[in-house]
Parts: structure tokens; sequence; C-alpha cells
């Protein structure tokens, strides 16, 4: 399952998605994110589902290869689902067994958030998939420009997100490294009673802060001996511009939200 991970992987491809201003990326992809939140009813989230699959053929992307890389948060999923199926009243009785009961209400609203917390990540990995650590870092620093003459220090958040990013993938693969030596020497995290398997994460969590540590340690001291300083202006070698089908992409997803809206209004 570690290995499905896909949050922070960059996949080039020669499609639309990928040739977009990274930061018009970003804004429609945040803006989708924003939407994803409208919906209420089976009619809106068709549409943002019908959305995801459409920007996963222009991105080019395997649909099944994506769902597959969402197998990480599967465990986050049911437990919303199962939160909402067992708390949220109202609607008709479906089954109940002493103190537990299952509502209508309660069914579709667990599918219904269940739902959103996929399409949320589904959205965020087609954006890190069709977008590079470094193109994305300055596409958020570009638009978080203004925010300079208030003194907040733009470059070192973008820096730090950027290395946040690109890191994911490589801790992702230590740990699954750290699990496989845990696991032949006896300590599997899947196997034994949950005291063991408590205990085998506790062997988990210790070496992959060391690692994660050690790295950024590595990383700080070639930094400095690059001479790299936050403080100078930089340049980059890739110059953002901004193009007509960025701004149609923005104009497209404003669509969605204002359709989402109408839907929403006349309880559709």
């Amino acid at each position: 399952m570690l290995k499905d991970n896909l949050v922070g992987k960059y996949i080039p491809q020669d499609s639309v998605i990928h040739h977009l201003d990274p930061r018009a990326k970003f804004l429609a992809f945040f803006l989708l994110m924003l939407i994803v939140f409208i919906a209420n009813s089976v009619v809106t989230y068709g549409v943002l589902i019908a959305v995801a699959l459409i920007l996963t053929l222009f991105a080019k992307f395997n649909i099944s290869y994506v769902l597959n890389g969402l197998k990480p948060i599967l465990l986050i999923v049911l437990f919303a689902f199962f939160v909402h199926l067992f708390t949220t009243k109202g609607g008709e009785l479906l089954w109940s067994w002493k103190f537990l009961s299952i509502y209508s209400h309660g069914l579709v609203q667990g599918i219904f958030i269940s739902l959103r917390f996929i399409l949320l990540m589904y959205f965020a990995t087609i954006l890190t998939l069709s977008t590079s650590p470094i193109e994305l870092t300055q596409g958020i620093e570009s638009l978080c420009a203004p925010l300079k003459v208030i003194g907040i220090p733009v470059e070192s958040i973008a820096l730090m997100m950027s290395i946040a990013i690109r890191f994911i993938p490589t801790l992702i693969d230590e740990l699954d490294l750290i699990r496989r030596a845990q696991a032949a020497r006896g300590a599997d995290v899947a196997m034994g009673s949950l005291s063991a398997r408590f205990k085998a994460v506790q062997a988990l969590v210790i070496p992959i802060f060391i690692q994660s540590f050690k790295r950024a340690e590595d990383l700080a001291n070639a930094m400095e001996a690059r001479g790299y300083d936050t403080n100078v202006q930089r340049t980059y070698y890739k110059v953002l511009t901004w193009k007509f089908k960025d701004t149609l992409i923005i104009i497209s997803v404003m669509c969605i939200g204002v359709l989402l809206i109408l839907l929403r209004l006349n309880n559709i």
C-alpha cells in the first residue's frame, strides 16, 4: 500500500494539463477543492465525478492508476463513512441493534462525505502528478508575491513547501523499506495482537524520524555549501507565461462552481 502512494510524485506527460501554467493549475484545483464542499446531492456529486474523469483523460493518466494511489486514505474514508453512518439520524430506520442504529440519512451522508474525501484527494493527486515540485513552488511563490509587502517571507515558505512535497515519496519508500526489514525480523505491523502491532508501529516511527532529521541535516549542509541565501533575489530558468488556455481553465472551473450552486439552490 505504501508503494501505491502518489502524493508528491510527478509523472511527465505531453498533455493539456501538463502544459498549463502552474499558477493556473494551482488556482483551478484550489477552486475545485472548494467547489467539492458545495455538492450535496447525487447530481452534484455526479458532475464532480465527471469533471475528475475528464481531467484524468486530459492529463493522459490511467484512471485505475490514480484510484490505486488513493489506497493510503482508505482507512480515513471508511472511518468518516462509519461515523456518519451511526451518528446521523433522520429518515427511515434501516437497521437497529441495541444502542446502534442506521438511518437512511446517515447512509446517504456517509456516502457523500466519503466521496468528498476521495474527490479532494483525487484532485490533489492530479495536480501533483501533472506539476513538478519546482513548477508548483514557482507558481505558489508568484501568486503569493504581494504578501512580501507585509513582510511575509514568501520565498522561504515556497522553498519549504517544495522540499516537503519532494521528500514525501522518498520518506514513504524508506518507511516501506523499514517495514519490510522489521517484518523479516518478526515485527510485522499487519500481524499479531493489538499491543504487538502498536510495538511494531513504534519500531517504524523511530527509524523514520531519525532518517528524516538526517536527510534534513544533509540538505541544509548541501545548501549552505552552495551558498544558498533566501534573502537574495533569485531568478528562474523557466519564466512563467500566462496564456489564453490558462484563463480558459479558470473560467471553466468557475462555471462548474456556478452550475453546482444553481443545482444546490434548486435542490437538484
